[in-house]
């Protein structure tokens, strides 16, 4: 878990060191629940402009609940799964300390960047390069005398009106599959009628452009719980691949926590708007 708040692929490989295979195989499930490096910005962004008017310290206090209720969430959802579809007895966890050896620098050095750094960052470029590509076509090629993203997001969009958002986000969470990090960018390029990734230059200029575009505290809200909980970015999906040698359960890993995100979306709104708000 706590290496997932860095990277969820880094926390998946990092999930080897259990030895049962059921256990493992939850932990790897649901290691996205946690926010990775990638979803920090824009939990941030959506806290600083929405919930705390700017204040540092009150959007870190927000952040900090909402990381306090995912890690709530994942140990909800792993108790879940060991009690359902991976119901099995529990094992104990026993570690012999092997005798204390001087570490070689070079050792640790080589094998870090080699089996880590480099592992992810090749599944990185992999999945960027491609995605990249497909971004800039949704943005830039017309279909019936809209772009090909305006046309997805009108599919999305009574789903996304269930869930306290648009059809637009939902499009930006399913082309920012690549990485978290270009969520927001793919919604500013789509609202300033950019034919690129737009970064904003400072929170009050994103906040002012979200709002401009129907954004209220409810779409934030749900914005926010659904970037916690929805599916892995594409480089964590490879990795499970890879740990599971099973499109089933990357399947799953992709099915779990969006089902999770949008029911949780979906109660928030329907609390909204039941209060009137």
């Amino acid at each position: 878990m706590c290496m997932g708040f860095g990277c969820n692929a880094a926390g998946v490989t990092a999930c080897r060191i259990i030895e049962s295979p059921r256990e493992r195989l939850i932990a790897m499930l649901t290691n996205c629940l946690v926010p990775c490096n990638g979803r920090f910005p824009t939990l941030i962004l959506l806290t600083g402009c929405f919930f705390a008017n700017g204040n540092p310290l009150a959007a870190g206090c927000f952040v900090f609940l909402l990381i306090i209720f995912a890690v709530l969430l994942t140990l909800g959802m792993s108790s879940l799964l060991s009690r359902t579809l991976l119901k099995g007895v529990p094992s104990s966890f026993v570690l012999e300390l092997p005798p204390y050896r001087r570490p070689k620098v070079r050792d640790v050095v080589v094998r870090s960047i080699l089996d880590r750094t480099v592992f992810v960052l090749g599944r990185a470029v992999t999945v960027a390069i491609p995605a990249g590509a497909v971004i800039w076509l949704f943005q830039n090629v017309e279909w019936n005398g809209h772009t090909l993203i305006y046309t997805f997001a009108e599919a999305l969009e009574p789903l996304g009106s269930l869930m306290g958002l648009s059809g637009m986000i939902l499009a930006a969470f399913l082309l920012g599959i690549p990485a978290n990090e270009i969520v927001i960018p793919i919604l500013l390029m789509v609202y300033s009628q950019s034919g690129m990734l737009v970064e904003a230059e400072g929170m009050a200029q994103t906040g002012g452009i979200l709002a401009a575009n129907g954004w209220t505290w409810v779409t934030a809200a749900c914005a926010a719980l659904f970037s916690l909980c929805h599916f892995p970015c594409a480089t964590t999906l490879l990795t499970i691949r890879r740990e599971t040698n099973s499109r089933f359960w990357t399947t799953v890993a992709f099915l779990l926590p969006t089902a999770a995100g949008i029911v949780l979306c979906m109660l928030v709104n329907g609390a909204a708007r039941l209060m009137g708000m």
